[in-house]
């Protein structure tokens, strides 16, 4: 038994090492990723305030900002993935796919629709606009999930998951019903957004973005032991002196604020919340107190490697990460549907 615990504790050494490993490696690959391309001793001499002012410009204004955006919006949207797996005991739940992004980007185009796409780039409080509207639809989605799916006292995970899927259907139909009114530069805006981009590259989000992800990841580690006792079923849960209703809510609040904050700077990213956490739960066990710090550094690699990816697969231009990322995660997503069903 004790040799089984050690053996468990050194691959979750391993896994976060080697993650964090590559975490870095893919931060200086993503540094120096882009149009403008700068020598890593360039690079090395920026970082340590010995740079020009042009890469100053380049690195500490636009790509600094945006790789820890990426690794920040990674890390939250798939804790979040994790949170809805363990609270609906369904391997294929994700934020995307419940609704909750349908929800918190249908609030975002009835903003752009309402106010012509355009006020919230100007003044000084204006860039946190979006981040709002987007935290209002996601938490306005999560509740008519959760009401919707409550029948007898209680709200069972297949009514969740099933209730989620119908309301993200139905949201997504309204945005296409807003989008086709909007003008066309609205139009334009609205869907490079829905598609996953990282577009607040400054550090204005970064610092919004920030206190979502270091108050609200370790409060799920505290609570990844209910993640446990969840996974046993309700009855079973009961039964150990857990107020599973108690719990699943203020998880699923955990997950749709989390979702919400990274959905309002990131757009549509869906698939990532499903890939990361059974990449780590295949990696090191069923345990949550280790699949979630895993899943928040394998969601973090992840989407700044897509990030990387989508700025230079066709540089000029720009692949939204959104895309990079459903490239990848769709067929995953139906190898599991497949396994499972």
């Amino acid at each position: 038994m004790n040799h089984s615990l050690s053996k468990d504790k050194r691959k979750f050494k391993i896994l976060m090492a080697t993650t964090s490993i590559l975490i870095v490696l893919m931060f200086f690959l993503s540094i120096n990723a882009g149009f403008i391309s700068i020598p890593f001793k360039e690079v090395i001499d920026t970082l340590l305030g010995k740079g020009t002012e042009h890469n100053e410009l380049t690195i500490f204004s636009f790509r600094l900002p945006r790789i820890i955006l990426a690794l920040l919006v990674g890390m939250g949207i798939s804790i979040s993935g994790a949170i809805l797996q363990g609270i609906s005991q369904n391997p294929l739940a994700d934020p995307g796919i419940l609704g909750i992004n349908s929800g918190a980007g249908f609030a975002v185009v009835l903003y752009m629709f309402f106010f012509q796409g355009t006020t919230f780039l100007t003044g000084a409080l204006s860039i946190f606009i979006m981040p709002a509207a987007a935290l209002i639809g996601a938490f306005a989605a999560a509740i008519l999930i959760y009401a919707i799916s409550w029948k007898k006292g209680r709200v069972t995970p297949v009514r969740l998951l099933l209730v989620g899927i119908g309301i993200n259907s139905a949201f997504s139909a309204g945005l296409i019903v807003f989008q086709m009114k909007m003008e066309p530069i609205d139009f334009m805006k609205a869907i490079i957004w829905l598609s996953g981009t990282i577009w607040g590259t400054n550090w204005t989000f970064v610092l919004a973005l920030l206190p979502w992800i270091f108050i609200l990841i370790p409060l799920t580690i505290y609570k990844s032991r209910y993640l446990d006792v969840l996974r046993l079923s309700d009855p079973i849960a009961i039964s150990v002196g857990v107020d599973i209703e108690r719990e699943r809510r203020i998880l699923l609040f955990i997950s749709v604020a989390l979702a919400g904050a990274c959905v309002s700077v990131g757009g549509g990213i869906t698939f990532l919340g499903l890939i990361a956490p059974h990449i780590a739960r295949r990696l090191i066990g069923a345990r949550h107190a280790k699949i979630l710090p895993a899943t928040a550094l394998i969601g973090g690699l992840l989407l700044l490697s897509a990030d990387t990816l989508g700025r230079v697969i066709m540089a000029p231009m720009e692949l939204p990460v959104g895309l990079v990322v459903s490239i990848l995660g769709a067929p995953y997503f139906i190898y599991l549907l497949v396994k499972t069903v």
